[in-house]
């Protein structure tokens, strides 16, 4: 059978192997509706203007998945459907406003993130759990950095840690066990079913 050479290490291109402009597409598309998905998946907090959302674990996973450019292709794609007006943001938001809000610098901090970590992805770190943790609190803490720099502007240097950080450390260290989880053991899988495919 031939062989089906793979550029990028990610799994997408292992699993859906014949690359266009069409699955391309598809993939940063799907992408960003399941990143807006998962931002009606919202616990808001009290003391915060910040809300507990999905969006990290699903920015996260789909730039393993989808590698450094289709998973910042990814995250554009989801911003600009924000900013044009579609209800992808936390609670069904749309419009400039969460692009300049308290929430902004978290929002633009998934651009480094899914760069970052489907680079990472692509030099295979996504196939160990040691290096798949890692990775994941790389891109955590890039959203965490770029989310609480922003955040200081509303809240003050001194409330920034208490209402844009810490809150937020339960719930993302176990998004990070479950992708620590979910990434090798497909790989796993993955690997002997493309070795059989190759032979």
């Amino acid at each position: 059978m031939k062989t089906v050479t793979v550029q990028s290490g990610v799994l997408t291109d292992t699993i859906w192997p014949n690359a266009s402009i069409v699955r391309d597409a598809i993939l940063v598309l799907g992408g960003s509706l399941l990143i807006a998905l998962s931002a009606q998946l919202v616990i808001p907090l009290p003391f915060s203007p910040v809300p507990i959302t999905g969006q990290t674990f699903a920015v996260l996973l789909l730039a393993a998945l989808l590698g450094s450019k289709r998973g910042l292709a990814t995250i554009v794609t989801y911003l600009a459907l924000g900013l044009f007006g579609l209800p992808v943001f936390a609670g069904g938001a749309a419009g400039i406003a969460r692009l300049v809000g308290p929430t902004a610098g978290y929002l633009m901090g998934y651009l480094p993130a899914a760069f970052v970590v489907g680079s990472l992805s692509e030099r295979g770190w996504d196939r160990r759990l040691w290096s798949t943790a890692l990775t994941m609190i790389v891109g955590n803490a890039i959203i965490y950095l770029t989310g609480a720099l922003w955040l200081q502007a509303f809240v003050g240097p001194g409330g920034v840690l208490e209402t844009g950080v810490l809150p937020f450390i339960p719930g993302d260290l176990l998004k990070i066990a479950l992708a620590t989880l979910i990434l090798p053991l497909t790989w796993r899988f993955v690997g002997p079913r493309r070795a059989r495919g190759s032979a």
